[in-house]
C-alpha cells in the first residue's frame, strides 16, 4: 500500500484530533513570527527541544508526550535528550512518525481499567 506523503504539521494535526477524539486533553506551543520574519517559540530554561504535543486523560490516569515528525524527519540532540529523560522519569514519552499511525491509534485508545473514586 502507497502511503501519501503528509507534512510535519499536518499529521501534527491528524494527532491532535484522535487525542480529542479519544478523550485526551492536548497541549502544543506554537511558534510565532518575529518582526525580522523568523520564527521562535518562546521558551526558556531547558526548553529547547521540548516535545511538541502533551496528551493528557485523568480517568486512564494517561499523560503521554510525543515529539512529531515527518517520515524523514530526525531528533535534534534537545529532543532525543527530552524524551530520554521524561522516559526514565516514567513518562510515556515517543518520537512519532505518519508511519507508527497504527500504533498511535492504539496507543491512545487503549482503556485503563483503574477507577477513581471520587468523593461524595
Amino acid at each position: 500500500m502507497t502511503r501519501l506523503k503528509i507534512t510535519e504539521s499536518e499529521f501534527q494535526q491528524q494527532v491532535i484530533d484522535l487525542g480529542y477524539y479519544c478523550g485526551f486533553r492536548v497541549a502544543h506551543f506554537r511558534p510565532a513570527m518575529k518582526a525580522d520574519g523568523t520564527w521562535v517559540t518562546p521558551v526558556s530554561a531547558d526548553g529547547a527541544g521540548f516535545p511538541d504535543l502533551c496528551i493528557v486523560n485523568a480517568e486512564r490516569k494517561r499523560v503521554i508526550w510525543f515529539e512529531v515528525k515527518s517520515e524523514d524527519g530526525e531528533l535534534s540532540p534537545e529532543q532525543y535528550e527530552w524524551l530520554y529523560e521524561l522516559q526514565m522519569a516514567g513518562q510515556e514519552a515517543y518520537l512519532i512518525k505518519p508511519s507508527d499511525w497504527d500504533e498511535i491509534v492504539k496507543l491512545l485508545s487503549e482503556a485503563r481499567t483503574e477507577i477513581i473514586v471520587k468523593e461524595v
